[in-house]
C-alpha cells in the first residue's frame, strides 16, 4: 500500500492558508456591515429621515443597503487587496465602489416603495466612504507602528542625501516596505533653498558640509546617496564625506529614475567603481556598426572576463555569426546560456571547446567558419602563476597567438584584435613579457598580410577574474586582515563595460599594426582602494578591519605603464584612444628566438627560459631594477 506523506502536509498548509484568509474576510465584511448601518444611521439623523419614519421602520431600507454596498465592494475588489499595503487605489476603489452602489440601492429602495431624498444618499455615501477607507487605513498604520515596535532594535536609521525626485522615490519605498525595517530620519540637500522643508514628514536638515555632525547626532545606521543626476566626480567627493561609521547605498541613474523603475530592490551597495571620480567612458556606437554588422566574428577566449564582455557588446551590433573559443567549458557555457534567454534565435552563436594551441583542432574552426573579425583574448593573465609556470605561459600567450594568428592569415580574416595589457610595457615577469612577445608577432605579421593586425593596450579592470577588488571584499566578510602587497603599489583601472566598447571601437580605426593604448585616468593606490571598499563596508581601517603588507610578489612592479619611454602617442577622434608609435625590432631575429624558445618549452627545459625571453624581449626587466628606478 502507497503511502503519500507530503499530500496531507501540503494540504494542511493550503488549509491554514485559505482558513486565515476568509477569517480576514469575515472580520472586513462584518465591519462593512457595521459601517454601513452606521452611516445609515447618521445620514438619517442628519436628514430628518429617522425623526418622520422611525427607526422600527428601516430594517429593510438598512438590510438593501448592506446587500448591494458589500456586493459593489465585492465585484471592485475591495475584499481581496492585502490592507497592510492600503493606499491612494485602494481608497479609490471604496469609493468608486460605494458611489456605484447607490444606483442599485435607490432602485430597490423604489422597488419596495421607500423614498428619501438624494440628499440622504450623498451623506450616507460620504460617511461610507470615510469610515470604510478609514478603517483601512488605520489597519495599515497599526500594523506599521506595531512592526516598528516589536522590530526597534533591528531598525537601521536612514539618512537620505538629495531631496529631489530619487529621493521622494526612496523615503516612499522605504515607507511603503516597513518589513525591511529602515526608518528615514533625515534628508541632506546642497540647495539651501530646500532646508528645513520636508519630503513624506522626513525634514531635510542640512547640505552635505553638515554630513558627519548630522550622522553622530541622529545615530544614523546607512546613508543611501539618492542623487541621479550627480557627475562621477561629485558622487565621489560625497562618497568620500560620507566615509565613516555607516553603510554607504545608491540608487540607479536618472534613465531607471525616469522610467519609474527604481523600488527597494534597486538601491544597491556604493561600489569601489563609484569611486573612479569620472565619468563612464562611451563609446561611438556608429562608427562601431560598419564592421562588425553581419560579419563573422570570432572572439578567443570567449568565456572569461574580457571576452564575455566582448561577446555582449559584439552580440548587440548584429553579426551575422558569433563564435566563441575557449578551451574552459563552464566559462562558454555561462556566456552562451546569457546570450541565449537575451537573443534566443535572433543571434546566431556558435561555442566552440578549443585550445588556441592545437593547430589541428583551430584550423578546422576556421575553415569550417570563415570568421572576418578575430578578437583574440584568450591568454593567461595571473602574474604569479605564470611566473611558477613560465612554460604554459609561452605555450599560450606567445604560440597560442602565433597560431591564430596565422591561421587569420591564411583563411583571409579582415581584422586581427590581440588584447593586450599595460604589464607588456618593461615587463618585469614572464606574462608581461609573453604579451609583449604577442605584440611583436602580430606587428611583423601586418607588414606581408593583407589581414590588419592590431592590438589594444590597457591596465586591471574592476571585478576580473584575479582582480583585487573580489579578493578584498571575500577578506573583509572573513573579518580580515585585508592583505596589500605593499603601501605604494598602484595601478590603472577601468570597468570592464567601458574597457571592451574601447576595445571594439580601437578595432574599427584599425588600418593595421598599430597598437592602440586606452587612456585608464590616473593610478590609484591599491591600498586608498582597500581602505575604501572597508569604510564602505561601514568599517574602520586599521580597528574594524586591519590591512597587512605581505611584500611583493614575485614578477611584481610597484607600478604599470602604458608606454615604453621609446613609443610616442598620437591622438585619435576618440580623446580616451591613442596609438603607441611601433618600435622597431629585428624580424629575423625575433623568429630565430622564437624557434629556439619553442623547442625550450616543448622539451620543458625551463632553466633556459628566462635568458631566451630576455633576448626576445629586450625591455624585460628585473622586478627590483623597475621598483628601485620608481622609488628613486
Amino acid at each position: 500500500m502507497e503511502m503519500k506523506l507530503t499530500e496531507p502536509n501540503e494540504s494542511s498548509v493550503l488549509s491554514k492558508i485559505l482558513d486565515t484568509y476568509r477569517v480576514r474576510q469575515i472580520v472586513l465584511l462584518a465591519l462593512d456591515v457595521c459601517i454601513i448601518l452606521i452611516g445609515f444611521l447618521l445620514a438619517s439623523n442628519l436628514t430628518g429621515i429617522e425623526g418622520t419614519l422611525g427607526l422600527s421602520n428601516v430594517t429593510l431600507p438598512v438590510s438593501l443597503y448592506i446587500i448591494c454596498t458589500v456586493t459593489m465592494f465585492g465585484i471592485f475588489k475591495c475584499y481581496s487587496s492585502l490592507w497592510r499595503y492600503a493606499g491612494t487605489e485602494e481608497l479609490l476603489s471604496i469609493c468608486v465602489a460605494t458611489v456605484f452602489s447607490m444606483i442599485p440601492v435607490i432602485i430597490s429602495h423604489k422597488a419596495v416603495g421607500i423614498n428619501y431624498s438624494l440628499l440622504f444618499y450623498i451623506v450616507n455615501t460620504i460617511f461610507i466612504v470615510a469610515f470604510a477607507g478609514g478603517v483601512r487605513v488605520t489597519y495599515r498604520t497599526g500594523r506599521r507602528f506595531t512592526r516598528l515596535s516589536q522590530s526597534k532594535d533591528e531598525i537601521s536609521r536612514v539618512l537620505i542625501v538629495g531631496a529631489g525626485q530619487a529621493g521622494e522615490m526612496v523615503i516612499r519605498e522605504i515607507k511603503n516596505n516597513p518589513q525591511i525595517n529602515k526608518r528615514v530620519v533625515g534628508i541632506i540637500d546642497d540647495d539651501i533653498n530646500k532646508l528645513g522643508r520636508r519630503i513624506h514628514g522626513i525634514k531635510i536638515l542640512g547640505t552635505t558640509e553638515d554630513i558627519e555632525n548630522i550622522v553622530e547626532e541622529q545615530n544614523i545606521d546607512e546613508i543611501i546617496l539618492a542623487m541621479a543626476k550627480v557627475s562621477k566626480k561629485r558622487k565621489r567627493e560625497i562618497i568620500e564625506l560620507c566615509n565613516n561609521k555607516c553603510k554607504l547605498k545608491t540608487v540607479p541613474g536618472i534613465f531607471e529614475i525616469i522610467d519609474g523603475k527604481v523600488d527597494i530592490k534597486n538601491i544597491r551597495d556604493v561600489e569601489i567603481e563609484d569611486l573612479l571620480g569620472r565619468e563612464p567612458i562611451k563609446t561611438n556606437l556608429e562608427e562601431i556598426s560598419d564592421y562588425l554588422e553581419n560579419k563573422v566574428v570570432m572572439v578567443t577566449g570567449g568565456g572569461g572576463s574580457i571576452g564575455s564582455e566582448l561577446c555582449r557588446q559584439i552580440a548587440g551590433f548584429n553579426p551575422r555569426e558569433l563564435i566563441i573559443v575557449d578551451n574552459y567549458e563552464n566559462n562558454a557555457y555561462s556566456i552562451q546560456q546569457e546570450l541565449v534567454r537575451k537573443y534566443g534565435n535572433k543571434l546566431n552563436l556558435k561555442t566552440i571547446i578549443a585550445s588556441i594551441r592545437e593547430e589541428v583542432r583551430m584550423d578546422e574552426i576556421f575553415s569550417t567558419y570563415r570568421p572576418e573579425v578575430v578578437f583574440h583574448a584568450a591568454a593567461h593573465k595571473h602574474v604569479p602563476l605564470m611566473e611558477a609556470s613560465p612554460s604554459e605561459a609561452i605555450k599560450n600567450n606567445i604560440f597560442g597567438t602565433m597560431n591564430v594568428a596565422k591561421l587569420s592569415d591564411t583563411y583571409g580574416v579582415k581584422r586581427f584584435v590581440l588584447i593586450s595589457t599595460d604589464k607588456a610595457v618593461n615587463p618585469t615577469n614572464i606574462m608581461g613579457a609573453t604579451k609583449r612577445a604577442a605584440e611583436m608577432i602580430i606587428q611583423t605579421m601586418n607588414e606581408n598580410s593583407n589581414t590588419e593586425y592590431v592590438a589594444v593596450r590597457f591596465g586591471n579592470v574592476l571585478g576580473s577574474n584575479g582582480s583585487v577588488i573580489p579578493l578584498f571584499k571575500k577578506q573583509i566578510e572573513e573579518g580580515g586582515p585585508i592583505t596589500v602587497t605593499h603601501p605604494d603599489i598602484i595601478r590603472y583601472f577601468m570597468t570592464i563595460p567601458e574597457a571592451v566598447g574601447l576595445v571594439i571601437q580601437a578595432g574599427a580605426m584599425a588600418k593595421g599594426g598599430e597598437i592602440f593604448v586606452l587612456d585608464m585616468g590616473d593610478p590609484v593606490k591599491i591600498v586608498d582602494l582597500a581602505k575604501n571598499l572597508i569604510k564602505l563596508s561601514g568599517l574602520e581601517p586599521g580597528i574594524d578591519i586591519k590591512i597587512e603588507f605581505s611584500g611583493l610578489r614575485p614578477g611584481e612592479k610597484l607600478y604599470e605603464e602604458l608606454l615604453m619611454s621609446e613609443e610616442g602617442l598620437t591622438s585619435t577622434e576618440n580623446k580616451k584612444i591613442f596609438i603607441g608609435n611601433p618600435i622597431k625590432f629585428d624580424v629575423h631575429k625575433t623568429y630565430r628566438h622564437l624557434d629556439v624558445l619553442k623547442k625550450v618549452v616543448e622539451k620543458e627545459e625551463v632553466e633556459f627560459i628566462d635568458n631566451i625571453m630576455r633576448e626576445l624581449v629586450t625591455t624585460y626587466i628585473r622586478p627590483e631594477d623597475a621598483n628601485v628606478k620608481k622609488i628613486i
